[in-house]
């Protein structure tokens, strides 16, 4: 590697390096310590030396030099990990530098020359990957070290890397810790002992910052139930947020293909950086933040003081300007942020003085900022932006709107009666409720004077004054304030508006104007899996509420579920969403339901509602360590918390929908949407606290389940000014006197005072919840094998991670392209024939004499079952599982139906005995359509023909079918003798080879003997086929001499086998699997090779040693 020049004293240099080659210009060193004469004293302590140092002597064991006759002074030019590599270098000095430095006079145009030279190499070779590095020259160095110390496939890129210690025990081990997109690794080397650690972020299970007594500061990591703390960084927070962010990136790069499509930065693994990274990480917390659509980006931050009105005072904060909006939030605690859409924006005004910008916006209310730095900047930005503010997907420029106008005026004076038609025809077909479910139900009378109407008209006034001091609509300013109000409840009336503004849903509708109209027309009539699920649900959803007892209510759900599903297929329909979809039709019109559904599930829930409910199951993972840290003696009575988990999950679905009367729950949706999920967790951990005692004194989960049952309907809502018709009866337990009413304010309150704040990031979360996916599948599968537990979970990181692997360095990888999340845990991990194959051989029981054998092909299409071209955990297991434990006789079996087609034959290499792969499917659709027709036959007297009980009776009829050894087809001549290929491979390499060889030498020949004799005692003889007998018969003696010769044993006996076969073209012979087991059975040699046990977790150890070395991706 190249490296800048840079000028070295070599007076103290002499008892650290060697000099291997030199001349009049160029000097080639070696490190003492490495290579010859290496180790002792000197390469423990220089190993030390260049590992604890940042300086170049420790990127590599080689380095050139160069200098001038005439002067003392050296320049570093060139480093190399290896000879090879450094002495490539050298070779080009040689031949085009060394002929040019004769033409200078002075040694200074030596040097020069030298330098100009050198760098323009490094800016050569650093234009494509480099160019985006803050420091490109220490980061060539991190590189080389990197690529040293790890050996990982060239194809990982390295992102950043930082000095910390690494304890190991109560030892701290001073090193490099590396990221890089796919891998956490560290390295650490002091006086002989070497501490190298690579862990993928897929493996991950908790990443935390943690403090103790020993470090004050450091960040956990927890992988495979092991713990790793890294601590003395120089920039922890930094560091943390970056490991974050790669974390975060790697698990939806591998379960989410199209998370970054919208992310040039990230989409490419190859081209990840630091910088993308925190980028990324900005723009996330950004939207978060400030509730903005998933397009937002932050593009600029401001800091400057922003005069709040009702405070009388100037504020410090920042703006945050992205595409369409203008952010501030303050940062002196005051909890005070506000969003301006540039939709809204109407001037600007700046005053060069003060540095001060004033923001006009509609509604005649101003913003003033001031101490901005770059206040004209600013200035020009919201100017530029306000023009292009609008959705592009909805957006059209001012004088194509004027002109589709006017040309609309012009049609319409000229026919007036198409006015009426063309209004008569959008209402019938938009079809949309125009206004909220509640409102229409249940009007408010204004005459009513009853106490809770009263309360009900004060909680409006309240809202009132709020919105005349702090605004209202989307520039309204978010306090303290606001969220007292919304803890103590939301009026009936304001609840929709309220929502609308806290969720972002309202900038959603404003720049999609008419698109959910659109929506509802295009999906009119479809017929979908999603549909037919909404339209069994569609009178599952609040039967109770009168709005739901009607068509007007039950059509408005249908269309915005109809239309979510057409416009999100990737989540379609989940159950729970209509339960959710319905609340919000109550207090939203239909679009803005449908745009508050949106917001739900695509912002504020993410992977909530899909098949898996990755979402809900990570935020439960999340509880439960809330529930550690907040609840210890619940945790100390109950230490399965996993029975909290199924309990909450329908909490944390529905928001508490379903398990709370409808005039309670709204009060808990009023509070998820001003503050997220964090609502949802504090709320649950407030239940549980308020139950300790009962919980703690119960015996079993069904206790624990009535007790929380009870409370649930012991909830009240003692301000809710609905009617007992609309509010929610309460379910399971009408004794009312064994469990006091609980207000639902008093319980918000207080869980708003538990310490119930979200503490880990969804990068750590999504982690917990694949290593459960990963438990679900071991549960399954070993049932059905006899690995231990712990070989098991050691197996499915091998498989998961080859199955990553597929994954790590392209964004087309099929594995990706093709991942279903919505598949069940045993489909989610497949491995493609490469994939297997490299694996299998690094776990497959024998050493079979060459990687590129066609025997993984054939394992692999035998244990492919549904022939889809991949492997899932499952069978992979299986099949391992047969070769390591099983039987002798099924180990022989396994081997067997590997040589009978269709695993041999197609394109396996074997080209004169390939099987038509179109005969082959022919069979198995004549074999199909032969079950078929008898079904068919069978119900077809019976009236209405029954698909599932077809399918279900042929289900049955082929698992009750158990294969015997006597279902096994006869292989024929050639099958046999690749069988034999097999043996002979299988046994290359072992102590006892000869003697193994020698036996399958002699079961050949007694097969063929068999074979012969039962030919003789079934046709007729003559003396031609006496003559062709006594010929078999020699060649099988010449076979069984030849076989016993080890440097012949790999290729003669079978050599020698296709000989007989070849002389037996006109006669085809056959073996049952009867005769081959009988066979084998009487050579002992044979039987105690297969019957020898194997030492799985030498090899898984092995395996996971050599998964991730480069050989192995060749």
């Amino acid at each position: 590697m190249w490296l800048k020049p840079e000028e070295i004293l070599l007076k103290n240099a002499f008892k650290l390096w060697v000099t291997e080659k030199d001349n009049e210009y160029f000097v080639l060193q070696r490190r003492r310590g490495y290579g010859e004469g290496g180790g002792g004293l000197t390469g423990l302590l220089v190993g030390t030396l260049d590992t604890v140092l940042d300086s170049t002597s420790k990127v590599a064991p080689f380095r050139i030099l160069h200098h001038t006759p005439d002067s003392q002074v050296y320049w570093s030019i060139a480093c190399g990990v290896t000879k090879e590599e450094i002495y490539q270098h050298w070779d080009w000095l040689q031949q085009n530098i060394m002929r040019t430095l004769s033409v200078f006079d002075s040694s200074e145009d030596i040097t020069s020359f030298v330098q100009g030279k050198i760098r323009g190499l490094i800016a050569e070779e650093g234009k494509s990957s480099l160019v985006l590095e803050d420091d490109p020259e220490k980061f060539r160095e991190a590189l080389l070290r990197f690529e040293k110390w790890f050996e990982l496939p060239p194809e990982e890129k390295l992102v950043t890397y930082y000095s910390c210690s690494y304890w190991k025990g109560k030892v701290p081990c001073q090193g490099w810790l590396y990221l890089s997109t796919n891998f956490l690794c560290f390295y650490s080397y002091l006086l002989g002992a070497e501490v190298k650690l690579v862990i993928s972020w897929d493996e991950i299970w908790r990443l935390e910052k943690t403090s103790n007594v020993l470090l004050t500061e450091s960040i956990h990591v927890l992988a495979h139930g092991e713990d790793h703390y890294f601590s003395m960084l120089l920039h922890l927070n930094e560091t943390f947020v970056i490991m974050e962010q790669l974390a975060n990136y790697s698990i939806k790069r591998l379960f989410d293909k199209e998370a970054f499509q919208r992310e040039p930065a990230l989409c490419d693994p190859l081209q990840i950086t630091k910088r993308g990274l925190e980028a990324h990480a900005k723009s996330e917390q950004f939207r978060t933040f400030f509730r903005l659509p998933k397009e937002e980006n932050l593009l600029e931050v401001h800091e400057s003081f922003l005069w709040v009105p009702f405070s009388h005072f100037n504020t410090l904060g920042k703006i945050c300007l992205s595409e369409n909006y203008l952010c501030f939030a303050s940062q002196d605690g005051s909890q005070c942020h506000v969003i301006i859409p540039m939709r809204e924006v109407n001037t600007d005004r700046w005053n060069s003085s003060t540095r001060a910008l004033t923001v006009c916006v509609r509604g005649k209310r101003a913003l003033r900022f001031s101490e901005v730095r770059d206040y004209q900047r600013l200035s020009n930005t919201i100017r530029s932006r306000c023009g292009i503010s609008a959705s592009p997907l909805h957006s059209a420029s001012l004088e194509a709107i004027r002109g589709e106008c006017q040309s609309l005026i012009n049609h319409f004076e000229d026919n007036p009666e198409d006015v009426t038609l063309m209004v008569g025809q959008k209402d019938s077909s938009k079809a949309v409720s125009t206004e909220a479910l509640m409102t229409v139900f249940h009007p408010q009378d204004v005459e009513n004077l009853d106490p809770k109407m009263l309360k009900e008209k004060m909680k409006e006034q309240s809202w009132n004054i709020h919105f005349s001091e702090y605004g209202r609509g989307t520039s309204m300013f978010f306090t303290r304030k606001t969220r007292d109000l919304i803890v103590r409840g939301v009026p009936e009336a304001l609840r929709g508006e309220l929502w609308m503004l806290f969720s972002g849903a309202v900038n959603d509708m404003a720049t999609h104007p008419g698109y959910y109209t659109e929506l509802v027309e295009q999906s009119l009539g479809t017929s979908t899996l999603a549909t037919d699920e909404i339209e069994r649900d569609l009178h599952r959803s609040l039967p109770e509420h009168p709005a739901f007892q009607s068509d007007t209510g039950i059509s408005a759900l249908r269309r915005v579920l109809t239309a979510y599903a057409y416009r999100n297929p990737k989540i379609g329909y989940c159950q729970a969403m209509n339960i959710l979809t319905s609340v919000l039709l109550l207090y939203a019109k239909e679009e803005e339901a449908f745009w508050l559904l949106v917001a739900v599930c695509e912002r504020m829930l993410p992977d909530y509602f899909n098949r898996r409910i990755i979402g809900a199951l990570v935020d439960q993972a999340v509880f439960e360590d809330l529930i550690r840290e907040n609840l210890p003696q619940l945790v100390e009575h109950m230490t399965d918390l996993s029975f909290f988990s199924s309990v909450s999950l329908s909490w944390f679905l529905t928001l508490f929908i379903s398990v709370l009367p409808i005039e309670s729950a709204v009060n808990v949706v009023d509070c998820f949407f001003y503050d997220g999920i964090k609502a949802i967790l504090q709320l649950g951990l407030a239940v549980l606290d308020y139950n300790m005692e009962a919980l703690i004194s119960c015996h079993d989960d069904a206790e624990a389940v009535t007790i929380l049952n009870k409370f649930f309907d012991s909830v009240t809502n003692k301000d809710s000014p609905l009617p007992p018709t609309v509010q929610q009866a309460s379910v399971g337990n009408n004794d009312k006197t064994s469990h006091f009413n609980v207000d639902i304010s008093e319980l918000i309150r207080e869980a708003y005072e538990v310490q119930g704040s979200r503490e880990f990031t969804e990068e750590k979360q999504t982690l917990c919840h694949t290593d459960a996916g990963g438990y679900n599948q071991i549960r399954v599968v070993s049932q059905e094998v006899r690995f231990s537990a712990s070989q098991l979970d050691e197996l499915y990181n091998l498989f998961k991670r080859q199955h990553f692997l597929s994954c790590y360095w392209t964004i087309n990888s099929p594995a990706l392209l093709h991942h279903d999340p919505s598949l069940a845990y045993l489909e989610q991990y497949q491995l493609g024939f490469q994939q297997f194959s490299i694996l299998f051989f690094l776990l497959e029981p024998w050493a079979f004499c060459t990687t590129k054998s066609t025997l993984s092909l054939w394992v692999f299409r035998l244990i492919d079952e549904n022939q889809d071209g991949l492997v899932n955990f499952k069978e992979f297991c299986c099949a391992l599982d047969t070769l390591y434990s099983n039987s002798f006789t099924n180990k022989l079996k396994f081997l067997f139906k590997l040589h009978l087609p269709p695993e041999m034959t197609w394109n396996s290499g074997n080209q004169g005995t390939e099987v038509n792969k179109d005969i082959f499917l022919y069979s198995r659709s004549q074999e199909f359509f032969a079950i078929w027709s008898r079904f068919y036959l069978t119900f077809i007297g019976r009236g209405k023909v029954d698909l599932q009980a077809y399918l279900k009776q042929w289900q049955n009829e082929i698992l009750k079918k158990e294969e015997t050894i006597k279902d096994l087809p006869r292989i024929n001549q050639t099958q046999f003798i690749q069988f034999s290929k097999t043996l002979y491979n299988i046994f290359h390499g072992d102590p006892e080879e000869e003697s193994l060889y020698r036996a399958v030498a002699h079961v050949t020949s007694l097969l063929l003997r068999m074979e012969e004799v039962g030919r003789r005692l079934q046709e007729p003889s003559s003396p031609a086929e006496t003559s062709k007998s006594a010929h078999v018969s020699g060649e099988e003696s010449s076979a069984e001499d030849a076989s016993t010769t080890p440097e012949s044993s790999d290729t003669s006996s079978p050599h020698n086998s296709q000989d007989a076969a070849s002389d037996l073209t006109e006669v085809e012979w056959s073996f049952s699997f009867e005769q081959v087991l009988a066979s084998l059975l009487n050579e002992p040699a044979i039987v105690g090779f297969f019957e020898r046990p194997v030492d799985i977790q030498t090899k898984l150890a092995q395996a996971k040693a050599a998964q991730l070395k480069p050989k192995t991706h060749k």
